[in-house]
């Protein structure tokens, strides 16, 4: 099994990435390879400065890196010896099980859409959030960002998307789903949330258990929270900003800790035929290590088949 990992990608490229891919393998079984992805004259010499002389990490040459700044559909067009046109380019080819980088985000996307491509009858694959429960476990958010406005169709699918995450790569056996609305009354929220409701209600795959609202998000009511990526990208910033303050005034707790973007390492793309996960920009080396993991587990678990088996059109 391989799992490429873009090398260049993220503020603290290549070192904090080449450090994580060393967390990382270290962690792995042994069947499992690390493909790092970038400007080899690079990455071969602080291999070389960390000591590494395993056989669990391969380096593969791309010579062109899409900044963060950078338009994604141009960028790729551009540069298709970037380390994200590469690795998608594994992950297409199936000489890569994932793909990860914690590069630019859009060009993430744009990549996964015209690489991998959709799965048949998924009508917008979208990013997850894993959401810290209070019982110890995780939930899963989705979208957090990559569909702003959803149709009531597209918030109904999500259910089924994130039940099949939560099943199978969360190890929930019957995960409850949850519309996050304005309350939890089945009248309530917009018209694109009511509509939502009752596609919800009626779809016999999930185990829907009606609205939730914001202060349901970390406690057991629900383990896959439905939203849009407008909405779902604003919980999660936010809840990235209560752990950097309670950092910043020196208060830990196991849970809030949780909290931290490190703990889980990255965001992955769901309804796509492969498995993908985004890093966070700053990505440390204990960032890009839990990242792999993620997608470790996406691979174990046989994730894109079962989408392709489970939603059809």
């Amino acid at each position: 099994m391989r799992i490429a990992l873009d090398a260049m990608g993220g503020d603290y490229a290549p070192e904090a990435v080449v450090k994580g891919a060393l967390l990382a393998v270290e962690q792995l079984d042994k069947d499992y390879e690390i493909l790092l992805i970038g400007k080899e004259e690079m990455i071969y010499p602080l291999l070389q400065e960390y000591g590494y002389t395993g056989s669990g990490i391969k380096v593969i040459n791309a010579t062109q890196v899409i900044e963060m700044g950078e338009h994604p559909t141009k960028a790729l067009t551009q540069k298709p010896d970037s380390s994200i046109a590469v690795g998608y380019g594994l992950l297409k080819a199936q000489k890569a099980h994932a793909f990860c980088s914690a590069g630019n985000t859009g060009a993430m996307l744009v990549g996964a859409m015209f690489s991998v491509k959709a799965v048949e009858g998924i009508l917008r694959p979208s990013i997850g959030g894993l959401v810290p429960k209070l019982d110890g476990g995780f939930g899963i958010m989705l979208d957090v960002g990559a569909n702003a406005d959803c149709k009531p169709e597209v918030l109904e699918q999500f259910g089924e998307i994130g039940s099949i995450y939560a099943r199978y790569v969360l190890d929930i056996p019957n995960p409850k789903v949850g519309l996050m609305n304005l309350g939890e009354e089945e009248g309530k929220g917009t018209v694109n949330t009511q509509a939502a409701h009752q596609r919800l209600k009626a779809n016999s795959t999930i185990n829907f258990i009606g609205n939730i609202e914001g202060r349901d998000l970390f406690n057991d009511k629900a383990d896959v929270i439905v939203c849009d990526g407008y909405t779902g990208n604003i919980i999660l910033k936010m809840a990235e900003n209560i752990y950097d303050i309670l950092n910043e005034k020196k208060m830990h707790d196991p849970f809030f800790d949780k909290f931290n973007y490190e703990a889980v390492g990255g965001s992955p793309i769901l309804g796509i035929n492969g498995n993908a996960v985004i890093g966070h920009g700053v990505s440390t080396p204990r960032a890009i290590c839990n990242m792999v993991l993620q997608a470790q587990k996406m691979v174990a678990s046989n994730l894109s088949e079962r989408f392709r088996r489970n939603i059809s059109a």
